[in-house]
């Protein structure tokens, strides 16, 4: 069998970049949803109506030593009200959600709820697990 070299090369092979690509994807996936994690918090139970999430929202987070974090970054009671009022005057109408962990003293979501009526933040909502039986 002879080649015929007077014809022009019009095919182009795009198996090795399609490869790439999709190489890319899957690492793109993996590194995006293990930096997603956040916080782990043990939620008490509650009832199974679904979540009424909004996209702006953020976290805050009382482990059960009563550390606390805001987006999953350990914050003090005083550096929490600094990020809460600079995240309220850029967004006025700031929502929150406050997990605490279900061994965590009352009082340190206490004084998470305070601070939190203090900067002017009305909507809060609080985290917990759906119960087993619903």
């Amino acid at each position: 069998m002879q080649v015929n070299d007077d014809k022009p090369y019009d095919d182009i092979n795009i198996t090795p970049m399609l490869d790439l690509a999709y190489v890319l994807v899957v690492i793109f996936i993996i590194m995006t949803t293990a930096s997603v994690q956040g916080v782990k918090v043990d939620l008490p139970h509650g009832s199974s109506t679904v979540s009424l999430a909004v996209p702006k929202t953020k976290v805050i987070s009382v482990s059960n030593s009563g550390q606390i974090f805001i987006d999953a970054i350990p914050v003090s009671l005083a550096e929490l009200g600094a990020k809460l009022r600079d995240a309220k005057a850029i967004t006025p109408d700031l929502p929150i959600v406050l997990k605490g962990d279900r061994g965590v003293q009352y009082e340190k979501i206490m004084n998470v709820l305070d601070l939190c009526g203090q900067v002017g933040i009305t909507s809060i909502g609080l985290a917990a697990q759906r119960s087993a039986g619903a």
